[in-house]
Parts: structure tokens; sequence; C-alpha cells
């Protein structure tokens, strides 16, 4: 399901909501140029203009995206690499976009790809959505069929893995590699595509180009905050009566997002936000908090990809966050240390704290690997791994109090949160 926070307006109105996601989808492309108007021409301000927008990636990092242009702008035979691969169980954020709306993305793969100078640009969707891929082909096979585009656009199925759409694991696939990331010190700006200077942004980031060459910045900044401007798409999931995917402004209260989803804040213990990598929040801090960086810095969070997981009343958090934390230590590329040995080890010692190990030994050994693996990884894998299970130790301190030496039953262990199996590298 996809929605917004607001009824559909029309598009071009100042502030308004939906601006990314139709509140019907528009795949053909005579729908999209009756929905969106018509696509930009070759924009040599592009880049000017994204960065005046303040627009920042929607993938994870939110890194700004005028920086990231301007690194490849001029470089010799660019190439642009749309990243749909969404690799993160607890987010369908990509595929809700890609599926309503491909040609907005597509428009805006052109305009970043004219921008920067490219010639060729890429568009990735893992194997596993073939309904999505199936869509963004047919929208390329109309754009060819009506001549609309100037460049050359493909579409690729990557492999199925957490880490496959790190910017380097995906280049890395491309060049004919493992979808590993890889731990290099040349930049992706500078060496990336068959050796070329290769932009890589996500999917919803593009739309967001798209948009603005369209509309310019300021029409972008007419909602969200000074230093977070623009809509975000979210995936709520878990406790919530209307699941699925949201169109919100950034600066909205969590609690505002919560409650247009079904969800009780006020009886929910904890909200993991930004995905597996990301941060529990706990149910009392709710109501303070809104979705922009400084908010949910302050409580140590970071929006990440967007993805917001509800943890029902009386469900074990802790038995919750342990099953993660085994999936992702399964979901590593075996290409270091901390991710072959500290975070099978994290994992078992998240199991030993869930089964009540009445020492206090296994919280010890936790902290200690916890420690080891950070900062010291082939790839963010580890830190991303850590960072979660930090959050949960705090979180989830009077369950893990409860859970040693099993003083009371453990409450609700069904698990809440997608753990699916892995895929193969290639």
């Amino acid at each position: 399901m996809t929605t917004t926070l607001d009824p559909p307006v029309p598009q071009t109105a100042a502030g308004a909501l939906p601006r990314l996601l139709p509140s019907v989808p528009v795949r053909t492309l005579a729908e999209h140029l009756a929905h969106f108007g018509p696509a930009p021409r070759p924009h040599h301000g592009l880049v000017d203009e994204v960065e005046a927008a303040g627009l920042q990636g929607r993938g994870g990092a939110g890194f700004p995206t005028a920086v990231k242009m301007r690194a490849v702008a001029g470089g010799r035979r660019p190439v642009v690499v749309a990243n749909g691969t969404e690799g993160e169980p607890a987010s369908a954020k990509d595929r809700a976009l890609l599926s309503a709306a491909p040609h907005l993305v597509l428009d805006g793969v052109v305009a970043a790809a004219e921008a920067v100078g490219a010639a060729e640009a890429i568009v990735c969707v893992e194997r596993s959505a073939v309904g999505v891929i199936r869509v963004v082909e047919h929208a390329l096979a109309e754009r060819r069929a009506a001549r609309v585009d100037r460049i050359a656009v493909r579409v690729e199925a990557t492999p199925d893995r957490y880490v496959a759409g790190e910017a380097s694991a995906l280049v890395h696939w491309l060049n004919g590699g493992d979808a590993k990331p890889t731990f290099v010190a040349t930049h992706l700006s500078d060496k990336g595509v068959g050796g070329r200077p290769t932009l890589v942004d996500n999917v919803e980031t593009l739309a967001h180009v798209a948009l603005i060459a369209r509309h310019g910045a300021a029409w972008f900044r007419n909602v969200g905050t000074a230093s977070d401007p623009g809509s975000a798409l979210v995936t709520i999931s878990g406790a919530a009566s209307r699941p699925g995917v949201y169109e919100v402004p950034l600066g909205v209260s969590l609690g505002t997002v919560l409650w247009a989803a079904g969800a009780d804040a006020a009886r929910t213990p904890a909200v993991l936000v930004g995905g597996y990598f990301g941060t529990w929040i706990p149910g009392a801090q709710i109501d303070g908090v809104t979705l922009d960086g400084a908010s949910l810095g302050r409580v140590g969070a970071a929006f990440g990809c967007g993805a917001i997981a509800v943890l029902p009343s009386g469900r074990c958090g802790l038995a919750e966050a342990a099953r993660i934390a085994r999936w992702l230590a399964g979901e590593n590329a075996g290409q270091c240390g901390p991710c072959m040995f500290g975070l099978p080890a994290i994992a078992a010692a998240m199991d030993a704290l869930v089964a009540g190990e009445p020492s206090g030994g296994a919280e010890q050994d936790l902290r200690r690997w916890l420690g080891l693996v950070k900062g010291r990884g082939a790839c963010k894998h580890p830190d991303g791994a850590a960072r979660f299970v930090e959050s949960s130790l705090r979180v989830f301190r009077d369950e893990i109090i409860v859970h040693r030496g099993r003083r009371r039953p453990c409450p609700d262990t069904t698990p809440l949160l997608p753990t699916p199996a892995p895929g193969p590298w290639r």
C-alpha cells in the first residue's frame, strides 16, 4: 500500500503532497506526462539547482546529492547507476516508487546523466522484485519507442543480499565480480563501472532530481525543514493497522506518522527507525521526536532508509533484536575478521541473553565484541550491526534483567521483522 499524509492535490502546488507517489499508479508514458507534466529539457544548471534545493540522498547515508553529482561531472565518459536494490527487509519504498511512478525515476536518471555528461545509465533492481523489473522494462520500452531519452538506459537484476546495494558492491557486481563491498581507496567518482567515473544514487533521490529539474529548488523547499528540506518515503511495518509506504514531509513528528499508519504510539514499547542498521527508540520518547536529522540525532537515531518498525505491546524486544542480529551475522560478506568472527559472536551472546544466562558473562562478552568490530570492517556492515545491537542493549535493558535467571516467563517472542533467506553473491 502506498499513501501520503495529505490528500492528493495538483503536483505543482507549493507544499503539496504527494510529490513522488501518485494516488494511483501512473505507469504508462501518457499517464506520466498527464500527471507530472513534460519531462525537463537538458538542464546545464541542474547541479546548482539540486545544491540550492538541499537534496540529500534517500538511500540511507543522507549524503548531499549535488556533491556527488559535481564529483562526477566532466569526467571521462561517466556512468549513472540508479540504485533500486532494496536489500533492507524492513523497507519497501523503492519498489513502491518504481512500481507506481517508473517514468518519474527514469526522468531523474536521464536528467542526472545529462547534468554530469553521461551517455549511459543503469537501473538496478533486486532479482526477487520480478514485477518491479517488468514495470521498469516496459517503461523503458515505451520511452525508446517514443524516442524520449537522449542516453542509453538499461535494467540490471541484482543479487538478493543485504549488502549488495552498497555502492561499491553494486559497482563490483556490474564489473563482473561478486556483489560485495570493496575496501579500496579509489572513489567511485573516479573509477567505477568499467573504470569510469560513476554516480550511484538511490531511485528515490533521482525521482526528486526529476521534480527539482521541473519545478526548481524553491518549490522543493516548500516542504520539510531548512536543514532537511523536501519530502521522503517511509515504510511502516509491525504493530500498525495500515502498514505501507507513506510520503511525509521531513520534520513531521514521528507520532503523527505512526498515527497515520494506525499504530498506537502510547502502547508500543519501542520503534525501530532506520531499518536493520538503525536504532530503537523507546515508546516513552516518541512524542518528542520529529523525522529530521537534528531531532533523531538527539535520541541516537538517524533517518536512514526511512524504515520504521513498530514493536507490539507485550512482544519481547530482546528476542526480536537477537533474531535480527543472527540474520545480520549471516548476511556478512566474509571479507574481514569483524564480519566473519565478530558478528557471529555478537549474535551468540544476544541469544545467550535471551536464554537467560545468569552470570552476566554474556553481556560482558557482547560489549567486548562490539568494541572489537566497530570501525574495523572491510565495509560498514559490522558498524551498522553494532549500532543496532547497542541500541537494543539500551532500550531493552529491563528485559535483559528479566531474562537473567529466568525470573519470569519471557513475553511473546513471535517474529516481527522479515529475515529472508540469502541469495547468491552473483
